[in-house]
């Protein structure tokens, strides 16, 4: 299932580095970012990689324990589409 605006997802833990980012494994819905684009690439260290904006479902902490978060910009390998 591909992802696009509109898609009902969920945010997964990191399989490599233990709960992060979103460790309730929250589930929503992708949204246009707030510049109109539908997704937006970011230098991480492993290169370029796409993030969407997502809409959660219930207010979410991160990893680090910060928020509540209504929605945020998740990097697409956290994503999980939902039938």
């Amino acid at each position: 299932m591909k992802l696009g605006v509109g898609s009902r997802v969920r945010a997964i833990q990191d399989p490599e580095f233990g709960p992060g980012p979103w460790p309730a494994e929250p589930t929503g819905l992708i949204m246009a970012s707030p510049f109109g684009e539908p997704f937006e690439e970011v230098a991480t260290r492993r290169g370029l990689e796409r993030t969407w904006w997502v809409e959660f479902d219930e207010p979410q902490h991160d990893a680090d324990g910060d928020g509540p978060y209504y929605k945020s910009q998740v990097l697409e390998r956290y994503l999980q589409p939902i039938p």
